[in-house]
């Protein structure tokens, strides 16, 4: 459905088409659950979210992708180069680099700020600098860059009800739980990078230190003092997610069950992790595809209902439901699924 969210966003050039395009593509590819969330907002908004995703997906390969031979020097120095390509993009809204010129573009259609870009390369830097945080104040600070600004780059893509000032704190708080909820699921693969993004002191309040967790992962093994502290780490992060909260109804009618589906579905992680008994050392957790089903099935619900409320016939909810039940639902996620999977465009 590449070429009507093209045609509805307004953009004709061909080389923008192919930049966002292979934004898409990367979104696809790489971010399951956020890909599916997006098949529920308007066609004419998921370009930009794509080009959002795409650029932050590439900063954080340069970083962090295990497949790469790459020094920390030479990570750094593509770092740099990205970031001169972004600023200059920025400023004159376009860039020979597909992805940089989607993002510049979006950027200048939705007015986004350009220090929102510029706090979230200062912490893909500190990525190469920083492999531990002492406590969670730290963290925080961190993930401001890495994921608040995140949600307020969204933002101005997907509209508010109120002033935006008034939502901006909830869709960073948003934008930090989805990266806490993340750091959880991948605390093995980010040790084998050398990371440890839980903080230290939660650590050593259930008895845990850095080599303990080695430990767990390289033997399999389980320890009870890890499971209480992932435990604690998930209940801080349940948290978050209430900060949030609030800001789901000050978004836009049309944006919020694209919203509310990543936020139950991203929630839905730290459930499979407490169901797997936190072994998040061991294996990923994962979403059962009924589960994702399910959610991606009220989102169209609450979809259908928007839209009728946009034309200004409300319906009766049942009428809504119905008209959900008529199309699959499952079809939402089979789609995002067969993408992921043959990397082809479909729906």
């Amino acid at each position: 459905m590449t070429d009507r969210e093209l045609d509805a966003a307004g953009i004709s050039d061909p080389a923008l088409r192919l930049a966002y395009t292979h934004c898409r593509r990367l979104n696809a590819r790489h971010g399951k659950t956020y890909f599916l969330a997006t098949r529920l907002l308007p066609l004419a908004h998921r370009p930009a979210v794509h080009a959002l995703y795409g650029f932050a997906r590439w900063a954080d390969d340069i970083v962090d992708d295990l497949e790469s031979s790459a020094t920390s020097a030479e990570r750094a120095a593509a770092l740099q180069r990205l970031e001169q390509r972004l600023q200059v993009a920025l400023r004159h809204g376009t860039s020979d680099q597909p992805v940089v010129a989607a993002l510049a573009d979006t950027a200048g259609r939705y007015a986004i700020e350009a220090r929102h870009f510029t706090d979230f390369m200062t912490s893909m830097r500190l990525d190469l600098e920083v492999s531990q945080y002492a406590d969670y104040a730290a963290l925080r600070r961190y993930m401001h860059g890495s994921a608040a600004v995140i949600g307020l780059q969204m933002l101005p893509v997907l509209g508010t009800v109120v002033p935006r000032a008034e939502a901006e704190p909830h869709a960073a708080a948003l934008g930090v739980a989805f990266q806490l909820t993340n750091f959880l699921r991948d605390v093995g693969e980010d040790l084998d990078r050398g990371r440890l993004y839980l903080p230290l002191n939660l650590l050593t309040a259930h008895g845990v230190d850095r080599d303990l967790l080695q430990w767990s992962r390289t033997t399999g093994a389980v320890d009870r003092r890890i499971a209480a502290m992932l435990k604690a780490a998930a209940e801080l992060t349940r948290g978050v997610y209430r900060e949030a909260a609030p800001g789901l109804a000050m978004l836009a009618p049309m944006s919020r069950p694209c919203i509310r589906t990543a936020f139950v579905l991203y929630g839905a992680i730290l459930d499979a992790i407490a169901d797997d008994g936190y072994a998040v050392l061991h294996r990923r957790a994962i979403v059962p595809r009924r589960r994702r089903a399910a959610v991606a099935c009220d989102g169209l619900v609450r979809l259908a209902m928007a839209r009728t409320r946009a034309r200004g016939r409300i319906e009766p909810v049942a009428g809504a439901v119905a008209g959900a039940r008529a199309y699959p639902a499952s079809h939402v996620q089979a789609a995002a699924e067969r993408e992921w999977s043959a990397g082809k465009e479909t729906v």
